[in-house]
This record gives structure tokens, C-alpha cells and sequence, in this order.
């Protein structure tokens, strides 16, 4: 097996449900073929048996009869004595040629029983007429007489078997089909339910029902998936729990040093808890998105609340622009999504300087809106690890100019809680975009 799940051999199928129709089907082909083959084999056999068995008998009571009648009589009794399978000539017949074998050296042997040691025989194959025997033998009065013997098919087949052969292979790839299906299914639903595992999400757990395996199977997998949203809320609980707990000293030490005389120290004291205290109402943000907002759903006019968004800015000098005419409403959770704009906003306000908004309807009726700047934009490898929490692409550490790198990850988790998903990407000219859709 090479990687990726495709084979060394290009005949053979890449999908589990496929290699085990082959197997299973192929076995069962082969099996039955086999069966039918001795089947077809023994009674091939059997009527082969009857078939010499009746031309020895009835070649003997014929030889018997044309043997013990007058001479001028024997010219109408050979239409009666003959039978489908040889016809009785009165002479020589024709010349031939002692070849036989096979089937025809069986024939000739049943001849000689049924002529006996009272009658000279000599059978020949007819040259040139496929499978044609002629027994040539002498009668007690010295009269030729030719046994014309063209052998019938031993067993015949009957008209519908073709047709119950195809019935019969329809059925065994229906029953194979069926076999696979309720085999490969459980492996199918386990891999929909693991690539739509989200724990932000109260999903529908796998059924644990049907066969005991794959009861067992389903029960690990809801087990496995309580076990890691427990572990991610034990996180997100204690990021919460200490960055809760640090904004007390925070406090304490900001009074201390506006308390203490001016100097060039003090500055950078007071900017390096600036700093820290961002950093912890952040991870406040991120613990409290993970969890989801307890704020209601409800009905917004977008072109009114993205404009709300971009005044606030501008009114502080930004350069925050809307794009195009804004129109329709939302069902959506407003402060959630002031939030992942804000977050949005800010980062192209840090790297480019000013953002554009736009908000687009596509199919379904979903709206995008996306926060388009025009900056240096992200690398494309490293565009999915910059959802990640804490990922910074600028290295220095400098809050100024890298954050704390939680903006994109809080965001992603309120999209989340409202039903919708982040996506950033580079524009194609330079800067990037980050939209969210909302359904």
C-alpha cells in the first residue's frame, strides 16, 4: 500500500467499500462457479453413462433383428431399427480411418459390446465430417452391414438457464452490495461525526446503536469527545481564572507608579503594565468567547450598524471607510459581532493603516462582510496558524507591532457561538481580507 491510501496497482480499487465488493464478490463468483462446474460435471457424467448405455442396448437388439431376417426383407426394418443417434446402412458405407480417440474411442467400444464376438467389427471415424463413427460389420450370411452413428450432444441446455444464471448473479451482487454497505457504513458515519467534531458546537452525538462492535465503537468516540471538551473548558477555565486574578496586582502596581516621581523608569514601568494588562484582557476575551456569550439573537439592519462601526472609528481619526451600499438585515448576536469587526478593524488599522468594509449576499442567503486592507498581508503557509491563540507572525514581541496574537482566535470563537465562520486571505494586489459569513 503506497501513501495517501492508493495502491501499488493501478487496478486496484482506493475505497475500502470497493476492495471488499471486489473480495467478497470475486470469492462468492469463484465459489459458486466452482459448485456449478461439478454440478454440470456429474451430471454431464450421468448422461453420458445413459446415452452409451442405450445405444449399446438398442445397437444390439437392432443387429439382433437385421441379423435373423431374410435377406430381402432387412431393407425395410432398417428405418425401424434405426434411432436418433445411428442409422443402419445396408453395405460397405464409406471408407474412414482408424483415428479414434476420446469420446469416439468410448462409442467404438460400446459398438463392440453390442455386436459381440459373433460379428467382425471394425469402426472408423469419416473424415472431414467432424464427429461421424461408421461400425462396419459382417452379418452370418456374409452381408455387409454399416452402423452410421453421429453422436448427440450429451446434455443439452435448456432455453431459461442463462436466464437463472443472470438472475443469480444479479441477486449475488445485490447481497454482496448490501453485505459491504452495512459493514462500510459505520467507518463512514465515524468519519462524518470526527471531521464535524466542534467542540465550540453542542453537536448531536454518534448513535451507539447497531451491531455490538460498532456500539462499541460509537461509545468511545462520544466518550473520547466529552473527554477533550472537558480538557479545552479545564483550559480556557483556568486562562480565565488566571487572568482574572492578575488584573488585582495590576491595578495595585499601576496606583504605585503613578504615586512615584516622574522619570524615565517610571514611563517604562507604566507602558510595560499598559502592556500586561492588554494582554490579560485579552485572554479574559478569548476564555469568555470559548464559552460563548449568554447574548440573544436578534434582528439588525446592517447598513446602520456597519456604519455605526465605521463612525465610531472615524470620529478618532481612523481611516475606516464602507464600501458600496449596504442593504438587507441579519439575525445575529450584535455585540459578538461588533466584536470580531473590531478585532478585524484593528489589525488592518495596525499593519495598513486603514480598512475598508464590505458586506456581499451570496447563495442561500448568506452575507459576508470582510475588512479589506492594503498591507503587507500574511504569508499563505502560515495563513491557518495565524487563527491559532498566541500565534504572532512578528517575532520581536512588541505589542505595538505584534499584539498579543488573540484578536483572530477570539474572533474565530465568536463566530462561532453565532452560527458563522472566519476566513482571512491575501488580496490579490497586495493587503488582506478577513470576512466572516453569517448565515
Amino acid at each position: 500500500m503506497s501513501e495517501g491510501g492508493k495502491s501499488r496497482f493501478g487496478w486496484w480499487p482506493s475505497t475500502l467499500r470497493s476492495r471488499l465488493f471486489l473480495i467478497l464478490f470475486a470469492g462468492l463468483a469463484i465459489a459458486y462457479s466452482f459448485s456449478f462446474s461439478i454440478l454440470f460435471a456429474e451430471r454431464y457424467m450421468s448422461a453420458k453413462a445413459v446415452m452409451l448405455g442405450t445405444l449399446e442396448s438398442d445397437l444390439a437388439t437392432s443387429i439382433a433383428v437385421i441379423d435373423r431376417l431374410p435377406a430381402n426383407e432387412r431393407a425395410d426394418w432398417l428405418d425401424r431399427l434405426s434411432r436418433g443417434s445411428y442409422r443402419l446402412v445396408l453395405g460397405p458405407g464409406l471408407p474412414g480411418v482408424p483415428d479414434l480417440s476420446g469420446r469416439g474411442a468410448e462409442i467404438a467400444d460400446r459398438i463392440g459390446e453390442a455386436a459381440g464376438n459373433k460379428f467382425p467389427l471394425r469402426v472408423e471415424a469419416v473424415p472431414g465430417d467432424g464427429k461421424r463413427l461408421q461400425g462396419h460389420l459382417t452379418l452370418s450370411d456374409g452381408s455387409p452391414l454399416t452402423i452410421d452413428v453421429t453422436p448427440r450432444g450429451v446434455m443439452p441446455l435448456a432455453e431459461w438457464l442463462p436466464y437463472v444464471f443472470v438472475a443469480q448473479m444479479a441477486l449475488l451482487v445485490l447481497c454482496t452490495w448490501l453485505a459491504v454497505r452495512q459493514a462500510v457504513r459505520p467507518l463512514g458515519d465515524l468519519a462524518a461525526a470526527a471531521d464535524a467534531l466542534d467542540l465550540g458546537k453542542k453537536g448531536s452525538l454518534l448513535s451507539e446503536h447497531g451491531p455490538s462492535e460498532v456500539a462499541n465503537a460509537a461509545r468511545a468516540f462520544n466518550a473520547m469527545r466529552d473527554r477533550i471538551a472537558h480538557y479545552l473548558e479545564e483550559r480556557v477555565q483556568i486562562l480565565a481564572a488566571i487572568s482574572h486574578d492578575l488584573q488585582t496586582p495590576i491595578t495595585r502596581m499601576r496606583l504605585r507608579a503613578d504615586m512615584a516621581d516622574d522619570s524615565p523608569e517610571k514611563d517604562k514601568l507604566v507602558s510595560d503594565l499598559r502592556e500586561i494588562e492588554r494582554l490579560v484582557q485579552d485572554g479574559i476575551a478569548y476564555a469568555r468567547s470559548s464559552h460563548g456569550s449568554g447574548e440573544k439573537t436578534s434582528r439588525i439592519d446592517l447598513s446602520s450598524f456597519i456604519d455605526s462601526i465605521a463612525y465610531d472609528y472615524q470620529d478618532t481619526g481612523k481611516a475606516v471607510t464602507v464600501a458600496g451600499i449596504v442593504q438587507g438585515t441579519a439575525v445575529t448576536k450584535p455585540h459578538a459581532l461588533r466584536r470580531i469587526l473590531t478585532n478585524f478593524i484593528d489589525n488592518a488599522l495596525k499593519f495598513a493603516g486603514a480598512a475598508e468594509i464590505s458586506v456581499e449576499r451570496k447563495g442561500e442567503g448568506n452575507t459576508i462582510i470582510t475588512v479589506n486592507d492594503r498591507g503587507p498581508g500574511i504569508p499563505d503557509d502560515k495563513l491557518k496558524a495565524a487563527m491559532q491563540p498566541f500565534y504572532r507572525l512578528e517575532t520581536s514581541r512588541n505589542r505595538d507591532t505584534g499584539g498579543t496574537g488573540l484578536g483572530l482566535a477570539i474572533a474565530q470563537q465568536l463566530a462561532v457561538s453565532v452560527g458563522g465562520a472566519v476566513r482571512i486571505y491575501n488580496r490579490p494586489g497586495g493587503g488582506l481580507a478577513a470576512e466572516v459569513s453569517l448565515p
